[in-house]
């Protein structure tokens, strides 16, 4: 390993006195100093040792200059190379410049000129390290404001949310039960992290467009008439726009506000949308929705069905209603516990639902 605040050469050449001649010349400028003579046993030392600068002949047995830079600039990137040759000819010169190495010499050399090479090769490492470490740097700085923004972002979300349930007591905890269903049904899909996280998201805000229904229609202690179902059903196209200029880097949270409410029949709303036309994701939603709204009851309607009894009314409705391999991942997360009913916040027969 590099030793502790010196810095490390490794010399190779197939010339034993070349090598002792430049072994000498680096220790005295304080490397420490080792050497190889060929590409094959450098790699090997490079295997168990870090090297500051590696300085190689280009012609040598086995393992050439030209395969072994290769190989360190793939391997060991912050090692600066330093490419030494009997043959001045510039197309090697730039072949070994185009494949990494610092700097080029050609035999026979000056020690004083070695050491200029030497000289500016580490401080071209120098600046390269610097670089990177301020790019490193600046993305984690990237990251945390990313995650801040985000941070915020849900902040405003959920202060929508809350909102809503400030307007229609019956959603109080509805959405977060929603989100939650539909995370256990997105996982038993196998679906990717951020397909689960959107679902999430979606679930947590699929009726937010509830604030621009009347009051009085949403809080109406009994059946609606077909009038007052339709203005409610504006919702999901209510939602969708307050929340698009929010959720434009979520497009699958946004298909969930707007198509929760679309049927495989295609006699949904509100685009009527058929089948696999109906994004996936709303329809894991849309199963997430009748679960919560079969379990919970109604101001008119205050019998409720437990979590068994709801996947039986979802697996009769399969394929009109809803997707039946949506349907199938409900049966097996509840087989498997992932999905469980979560107890209400509201009295007794209040929830969202309609």
């Amino acid at each position: 390993m590099e030793e502790t605040g010196r810095a490390s050469c490794l010399i190779v050449d197939d010339e034993a006195p070349l090598r002792q001649v430049l072994m000498h010349l680096m220790r005295g400028d304080g490397f420490a100093c080792a050497e190889a003579a060929n590409g094959r046993d450098a790699l090997d030392y490079l295997e168990s040792h870090r090297v500051t600068l590696l300085i190689s002949d280009l012609r040598m047995p086995q393992v050439d200059g030209i395969e072994l830079l290769r190989e360190v600039r793939t391997r060991y990137p912050d090692t600066a190379v330093v490419m030494i040759t009997a043959v001045a000819d510039v197309d090697v010169a730039v072949k070994c410049l185009a494949i990494g190495a610092m700097d080029y010499l050609t035999k026979p050399f000056h020690l004083e000129e070695v050491r200029a090479r030497v000289a500016q090769a580490l401080e071209r490492r120098r600046l390269v390290l610097e670089n990177r470490d301020y790019q490193e740097r600046l993305e984690e700085r990237v990251q945390a404001q990313s995650r801040r923004l985000e941070e915020l972002f849900l902040t405003g979300i959920q202060s929508l949310a809350e909102a809503l349930e400030v307007k229609d007591p019956y959603t109080r905890g509805h959405s977060i039960r929603v989100s939650h269903y539909a995370s256990a049904i997105a996982r038993a899909l196998r679906l990717d992290d951020e397909m689960i996280y959107q679902v999430e998201l979606g679930g947590h805000v699929h009726d937010l467009g509830k604030i621009g229904v009347r009051e009085e229609v949403l809080n109406k202690r009994g059946r609606l008439t077909p009038e007052e179902y339709e203005h409610i059903m504006i919702h999901p196209v209510v939602g969708w726009r307050i929340l698009a200029p929010l959720l434009g880097d979520a497009p699958i949270a946004l298909n969930i506000v707007r198509s929760h409410h679309e049927r495989m029949d295609g006699r949904g709303v509100p685009d009527q949308l058929r089948g696999r036309a109906i994004p996936l994701e709303a329809r894991i939603a849309a199963a997430a929705d009748a679960i919560d709204a079969m379990t919970s009851g109604r101001p008119y309607r205050s019998a409720e069905l437990t979590l068994e009894g709801a996947v039986e009314e979802l697996r009769k409705n399969a394929g009109n209603q809803f997707d039946p391999d949506v349907v199938e991942a409900v049966s097996q997360a509840v087989g498997s516990g992932e999905l469980v009913l979560i107890p209400k916040a509201t009295p007794p027969g209040v929830i969202a639902s309609r």
